[in-house]
């Protein structure tokens, strides 16, 4: 395989060195991993989950913070900056909230590290009626769809360019994510893009509440 690879001007993409994003040495309050790894909800806006990764420039790192709906693997909404602190996360869940406005008893996911487990975040969370999971220390299956992004986003993407500011980047980032969410198909979707398949949902919706309409009059 790797002399076909050679003469094919091809090559593996290496893996790169590690930076940790997750304090979870702290003392804030940590919760229970209600999630259990049950990654498969059956409708929109019923799990939702979270993590930080970082991408590498010249400039500098600079931090993204993406929340998904798992039911469509939907990046619904995000932010970036150079600095790791609690306003990170917590613009992203902000914009979610307000995007999708989830009924009472959803799930929100992620690690146990000191942004999500900030008084501020936490406050949010309740507001919005959330019933909060985290991942059990040290375990990241817990949390694999969230990483499992992230590797596919940095192997299909971002670990091809070398990226000479953190505005290029950032610029970088939001391309994909356009594309993830409009273009590319996953297999647990039955090969669907997560906008197609959110789309086909609320059209089933939509032609169940017609049907009901017809039979009861």
């Amino acid at each position: 395989v790797a002399k076909r690879m050679k003469v094919l001007g091809l090559y593996a993409t290496p893996p790169k060195s590690f930076i940790a994003t997750t304090d979870s040495d702290h003392s804030n309050r940590t919760f229970k991993n209600n999630l259990k790894q049950a990654f498969n909800p059956e409708a929109p806006n019923m799990v939702w989950v979270t993590d930080i990764t970082y991408i590498s420039t010249m400039e500098g790192f600079i931090y993204f913070n993406p929340i998904l709906d798992l039911f469509g693997r939907k990046v619904i909404s995000y932010s970036m900056c150079d600095r790791m602190d609690r306003s990170l996360p917590l613009r992203a869940l902000k914009e979610a909230i307000k995007l999708r406005e989830p009924k009472k008893g959803w799930i929100h996911h992620s690690d146990r590290g000191s942004q999500y487990c900030s008084k501020d975040y936490i406050d949010v969370l309740e507001d919005a009626k959330a019933k909060i999971s985290m991942s059990r220390k040290a375990t990241p299956y817990d949390n694999a769809c969230a990483e499992s992004f992230f590797a596919s986003m940095k192997k299909e993407y971002l670990n091809k360019f070398r990226f000479t500011t953190k505005a290029e980047a950032m610029a970088a980032v939001q391309f994909h994510v356009e594309f993830y969410n409009r273009k590319r198909i996953h297999s647990t979707l039955e090969y669907a893009t997560p906008n197609e398949y959110e789309m086909a949902y609320e059209m089933a919706q939509q032609k169940d509440a017609n049907l009901g309409r017809k039979t009861s009059a």
